[in-house]
């Protein structure tokens, strides 16, 4: 998969993709991320790429020259699957969407700064607009990482057990975790066999906790 994105603010994506599950992703060449500084394409020798708002109010905007230049270049290299802006206004992540995404080949984010972007980018361009959570950001750089961690992890190969994305992606979809220890000395030193004996036991618990701490926590998942 290659995700491009495009911000203002480059260096706030530098630690994100450079440690811990999506490092190991782009090392095994199974994630290809680039991060686009958007004064590439500014209007200007100046670098401008934002401008007052038409009609007045507080805020600059993102102009949509800079924005327009910047996608038409950048696709000109592979047609994208989705154009994604990270907004307040679009529709909440989850898992089902990143599922979807993760299926996906060549994505672009559009990481939003200042008021936002133009209305025009939006129609032209944009293919989905998606937002981590009702609550407002600096800017959408940390919402795209967010999102690519939330996809690049369940990209298979990924993960050393291979099992592990897809499970918690069941879980996370229709139920909270149940409650979660590490093992006591006790329990590590019993052989395998004692402790396998009671697998199917610990599997239907788990299950009943995590309908219990959903229903007390997240009833809204419940109905899905």
């Amino acid at each position: 998969m290659k995700i491009d994105i495009l911000t203002v603010l480059p260096e706030l994506l530098e630690s994100p993709f450079s440690h811990s599950i999506l490092k190991r992703a782009k090392e095994k060449g199974l994630l290809e991320i680039r991060v686009h500084h958007l004064r590439q394409w500014a209007v200007n020798e100046y670098g401008q790429i934002d401008d007052y708002q038409y009609g007045g109010g507080a805020g600059m905007v993102m102009m949509p020259e800079p924005l327009a230049r910047a996608i038409e270049s950048l696709s000109q290299e592979a047609p994208y699957d989705q154009v994604i802006y990270m907004t307040p206004d679009g529709e909440r992540l989850n898992q089902r969407i990143a599922n979807q995404l993760s299926l996906q080949g060549n994505l672009l984010l559009i990481c939003g700064h200042y008021k936002g972007i133009d209305q025009r980018i939006r129609e032209q361009y944009v293919t989905r607009e998606i937002s981590i959570g009702d609550y407002v950001l600096s800017g959408g750089e940390l919402a795209a990482a967010v999102l690519v961690d939330a996809i690049g992890r369940l990209l298979p190969g990924v993960l050393n057990d291979e099992t592990s994305a897809l499970s918690t992606l069941s879980r996370i979809i229709y139920l909270l975790l149940p409650y979660i220890h590490v093992r006591p000395i006790s329990v590590v030193r019993k052989s395998r066999t004692s402790c396998s004996a009671a697998t199917q036991k610990i599997e239907d618990w788990r299950h009943e906790e995590s309908l219990r701490r959903t229903a007390e926590r997240r009833p809204d998942l419940l109905d899905e």
